[in-house]
Parts: structure tokens; C-alpha cells; sequence
């Protein structure tokens, strides 16, 4: 490691928060530190030149413009503090998503001043690339961040930086928030597997489904589809894929069992349920989730059952 990035990871250590808070976080001006960037830095060894010139020579007027380039440089840090100064993140929103895949964190902050402020980034304090524009235009505002995902379960929100280079880029102000609030994760559902478990209800009526026992037409084929049911003959003739649609009782509710699942490894039991509640919900299925320790969830249907059901299965405690 070089010695500016061992600098750098000394300031961080310094300045950043030292354990979760409770939103809303104020960054008030002892929380925003202000440092020169690489253009700032060249344009005060430029002023420095410009002044030192102007010295050797008696030019007045070279010297008075190197004192007012030097004045308008000392007033954009005050600026780029204030930028920052004052604000709160006040609330943090992300929609749960399998494992692997990056999560959408909102994050709404808010000008207790209510001053409008542009310009400003949020980002990851460990990885700044993933940064996102925060607006405030009437003093409220919101950033979309990407926040990468690893496992299921609760997972800490990141350490929060805001930063602006504004108004002249001279100098980047930062603040960093460390909200106390936890991102929900679903399991990542298993890619491929059998069928959704027969479900059991009015024979006399009947829906389609790509598990019942009745060939019935042929369907364009979809993500989350078993190879099983592919019409390889038909898709050949057609070149595109077709998957054989079913018939099954249209009142069958389906029992989601930890046991239907079979002698599996843990982790990939519940990615095998994760993908049977999609598969459920997608078909307009109503479905029932059993797991082991806990009370049936259901049976039902629609976003809420579906949400119940995976944060079920995500908080599940490992093997």
C-alpha cells in the first residue's frame, strides 16, 4: 500500500462514524471535513508561482489578481462546508432482493435550512464508485444507491458518504453517516428444480399450469421454467422455445413443506422454497409455507403473503 493510500485510510479511520445511529444523522460542521482536490492542489502551486512572480518583479497588478485568485480559492471551502452543513439523512427505503443481486437504497435527506443544494454524491464510504446525485430542490431530496448483496438474512446498511466538489471543484467537503437500520434479503431462489408440489382442490375446475397432469397447449418460453417441460421438437421446428402448458384443479392450494423438499443441504432447501413461492405467485396460485419451529404461513396469495413467506425463509437461522 502506498503512502497516499495509507494516508487515506488513516483520515477514514479518524472521521468516520465509530458505531450505527439512529436516523435521522445531522452532519452539523464539526461532522464535514474539507481537503483539496488534485485540481485544487495544482491551482495553489499555480497561485503560489503567480504570487512569488509578482514579489520578484514589483507588478502590482499581477499581485492584486493573484490575491483575489487566492480569496475566491479560500471562499469555496467555506462554500463547499456549507454545501453539506446542515444537513440530515433522515430516512433510509430498499426493496428486499435475492441474494446476489444489488439492492436499490434510497436514501431521503433533508436541509434543515431548508437551502437548496445540488451537486451533492452519496456513496458507500468503502466504495465511493458506487456513488449516486443527490438533489435537494426544494431542501428534500432522494439518491438511488446500488448496495451489492452476499447472503440472505438482515444484512447492515453501509456506512454513508456525502460529498460535493462544489462550487468551483477546488475542494471536496464530505460528512459520513453510519444509519442503525438493517436491509432485508431474500434467499436467491434455486434456478432450476421439480415442479411446485400437487396441489389439492375442485377437479372440476381446472387452470393451467406447467405441473398439472393434462397436456394443453404450448407457451413461449419463461425465466424460472424447468427444463422438464420444454417441447425441445416443437421448439426445434419453430426455432424458439416452447414449454407444455398443464391443466391442474384451480382451487388447489399448494403446501409448501420443508419436507417436500428432500435429503438436501440446508441453504439449498430454501433456495428450492424460495423459487416454489415465486413460481406460486407468479402462477396465481394460492400457497402455504410450513417450516420447521414455526406456524404455517397461509394459505394465500399476492405481495404482502409472497413478502411474508421469503422473510421467512431469509431469517431463518443457519444449519
Amino acid at each position: 500500500m502506498g503512502l497516499r493510500a495509507r494516508a487515506g485510510a488513516r483520515i477514514r479511520a479518524l472521521v468516520r462514524p465509530r458505531s450505527t445511529e439512529h436516523l435521522p444523522v445531522l452532519l452539523h460542521r464539526r461532522r464535514v471535513y474539507v481537503l483539496p482536490t488534485r485540481f485544487g492542489l495544482f491551482y495553489g502551486g499555480l497561485l503560489v508561482a503567480m504570487l512569488l512572480g509578482a514579489l520578484n518583479y514589483n507588478n502590482n497588478p499581477a499581485l492584486l489578481l493573484g490575491l483575489l485568485l487566492a480569496g475566491a480559492g479560500l471562499a469555496s471551502l467555506v462554500a463547499a462546508q456549507l454545501q453539506l452543513t446542515g444537513l440530515a439523512v433522515v430516512g433510509l427505503e430498499a426493496e428486499p432482493v435475492p441474494a446476489g443481486t444489488d439492492l436499490v437504497l434510497r436514501v431521503h435527506a433533508r436541509a434543515t435550512d431548508g437551502r437548496k443544494r445540488r451537486g451533492l454524491r452519496v456513496s458507500p464510504a468503502d466504495e465511493p464508485q458506487r456513488s449516486a446525485l443527490l438533489e435537494l430542490d426544494q431542501g428534500e431530496g432522494e439518491a438511488r444507491l446500488g448496495v451489492p448483496t452476499l447472503r440472505r438474512g438482515w444484512q447492515p446498511a453501509p456506512r454513508l458518504k456525502l460529498s460535493t466538489t462544489r462550487p468551483l471543484g477546488l475542494a471536496r467537503a464530505w460528512g459520513l453517516a453510519w444509519p442503525t437500520d438493517p436491509l432485508l434479503v431474500y434467499p436467491c431462489p434455486e434456478p432450476e428444480g421439480p415442479p411446485l408440489p400437487t396441489g389439492f382442490g375442485d377437479p372440476a375446475q381446472q387452470r393451467l399450469h406447467s405441473s398439472g397432469d393434462d397436456v394443453h397447449h404450448l407457451r413461449n418460453y419463461r425465466t424460472g421454467d424447468s427444463r422438464r417441460t420444454i417441447a425441445w421438437k416443437a421448439s426445434a421446428r419453430r426455432d424458439t422455445l416452447l414449454v407444455r402448458e398443464y391443466e391442474q384443479p384451480l382451487g388447489a392450494d399448494v403446501v409448501l413443506a420443508w419436507e417436500a423438499t428432500g435429503p438436501m443441504p440446508r441453504e439449498a432447501r430454501i433456495s428450492r422454497m424460495a423459487r416454489w413461492v415465486d413460481e406460486a405467485e407468479r402462477d396465481g396460485r394460492r400457497y402455504r409455507l410450513e417450516l420447521p419451529g414455526q406456524a404455517p404461513i397461509g394459505p394465500d396469495s399476492g405481495p404482502h403473503h409472497r413478502h411474508a413467506c421469503l422473510r421467512a425463509l431469509a431469517l431463518l437461522p443457519d444449519g
